[in-house]
């Protein structure tokens, strides 16, 4: 790589850890301030964006990958309420799927410190043990993204740690992602009213 490739490699690097800092702390101030309690003050936060509100869901939902002290069901159920379902299913599927690239790439280039920083220590442990069991970590990741319930934040962060490519993860959030969103978005939207 060359010199003028490294320095705009770390300029955007450091352009998006910025951006990720100063949307995180928007983000935790309306968590203290009580907007992420419930699914009605949640609503009425995200509605007071007007005609922002579909970007404002799509980046709650990537950083609630990023930071996972935000609840991210939470914006499934009030997507697919104020947008309906495949209004709720896009916004939920692009923010969720960039906030999990994001976190695989934060992963992968400040290594081991960060992921102890945001993944719990027992969680952390059982995950090597849990990863070193398997002979194909890409299957399993595969089928983790893909069903409801698994840790997938904290899966995406323990991938960049892996000798995966942005690629192959990048290609497995994408495809199996979209599934179990859209899943929660046609139940939250047609049932659950």
């Amino acid at each position: 790589m060359t010199p003028k490739a490294v320095k705009l490699k770390n300029a955007l690097t450091g352009a998006l850890i910025f951006l990720l800092l100063l949307t995180g702390i928007f983000l935790l101030k309306g968590y203290f301030d009580g907007h992420f309690r419930t699914m009605e003050s949640f609503r009425a936060y995200v509605e007071g964006f007007g005609l922002f509100a579909p970007l404002v869901l799509v980046v709650i939902q990537a950083l609630q990958v990023v930071l996972p002290v935000l609840p991210g069901f939470l914006g499934c159920i009030v997507g697919a309420g104020m947008f309906g379902a495949m209004g709720g299913f896009w916004c939920n599927y692009i923010g969720i799927s960039a906030g999990s690239i994001i976190a695989f790439l934060l992963a992968k280039r400040f290594g081991v410190g960060l992921v102890r920083c945001m993944v719990p220590m027992e969680k952390y442990d059982s995950l090597v043990d849990w990863v070193n069991r398997k002979r194909s970590y890409t299957a399993v990741l595969f089928l983790s993204i893909l069903l409801p319930l698994a840790p997938d934040d904290f899966l995406c962060y323990f991938s960049g740690l892996t000798g995966m490519s942005t690629k192959k993860f990048t290609w497995i959030i994408l495809s199996a992602k979209p599934w179990c969103i859209l899943g929660y978005s046609i139940f939250f939207a047609y049932f659950a009213k």
